[in-house]
């Protein structure tokens, strides 16, 4: 998922740059957004005991009505952080807080094992645009609301490829893969430019989700885990907008 964000982020910045003699000076009509957006986000509830502060990047389509600003669309966002506080093998290490490793020679070596936060949201949205300025009616407080699902699991990896116990199918036992319906509101400001200026969003993002693990088994408790949980996700988000405006007779695409 991380190639598709990071390809999506170089098509967006690279594209007005490609195209900029076809840039609009009216931004009145109907738009086709696309977006590309890096958010820092500090989690709180029962998300907080497994990790700490992550970073997400993530992208974006909408489409904004010419009248009453009404935004409609779709979004998902990579969340990524080394800020694992749960050690879910604990139960495996040595008393020194070690794994002992098998490089193919016997055992006695210690295995190089580090922790990650891995996950992604995924779902729509609707909001509203309210306008600021009579001068430019589509720049303004950006409020949108949004329901969809939230992953994440602890990535384990292996960097010696020596720790057989965590090897292959096992980390599965181990990586407390879980998901859920989330809900998802933000709150900041949008512009989008008349001309060939910069076309922009900023604002606070919070995400209350609904989850439990998806594992059939967890070795760290040596049970199913059935725990319901509640995730919140609080932080804030930059994006970049391509826009993509809809003419008079409504097949006119232009930019």
């Amino acid at each position: 998922m991380s190639r598709t964000f990071i390809l999506l982020f170089l098509i967006l910045v690279c594209h007005p740059i490609c195209c900029m003699a076809q840039s609009s000076s009216n931004n009145a009509y109907s738009v086709i957004l696309f977006n590309t957006s890096y958010g820092f986000h500090v989690p709180s509830a029962d998300l907080s005991d497994r990790f700490g502060s992550n970073f997400s990047i993530g992208g974006s389509i909408e489409y904004l009505t010419e009248k009453g600003n009404w935004m409609l669309g779709i979004k998902g966002n990579n969340l990524f952080s080394q800020n694992v506080k749960e050690d879910v093998l604990a139960t495996i290490r040595t008393s020194e807080g070690f794994l002992i490793g098998n490089s193919g020679a016997g055992t006695g070596q210690f295995a190089v094992v580090v922790l990650r936060e891995r996950g992604f949201y995924v779902g729509g949205l609707i909001g509203k645009l309210f306008t600021l300025s009579k001068k430019n009616k589509r720049s303004g407080i950006r409020a949108t609301i949004g329901a969809g699902l939230l992953q994440h699991k602890i990535r384990i990896q292996d960097e010696s490829g020596t720790a057989q116990q965590i090897a292959g199918d096992y980390k599965e036992g181990y990586d407390q893969l879980s998901n859920g319906l989330a809900l998802e509101q933000f709150i900041g400001y949008q512009h989008l430019s008349t001309n060939r200026g910069a076309n922009f969003f900023a604002g606070f993002e919070f995400t209350q989700a609904f989850t439990k693990s998806r594992r059939n088994s967890n070795f760290v408790t040596r049970t199913k885990d059935n725990t319901k949980r509640i995730d919140v996700l609080t932080g804030f988000r930059i994006g970049w907008t391509i826009p993509f405006y809809v003419g008079e007779k409504g097949e006119d695409l232009f930019y």
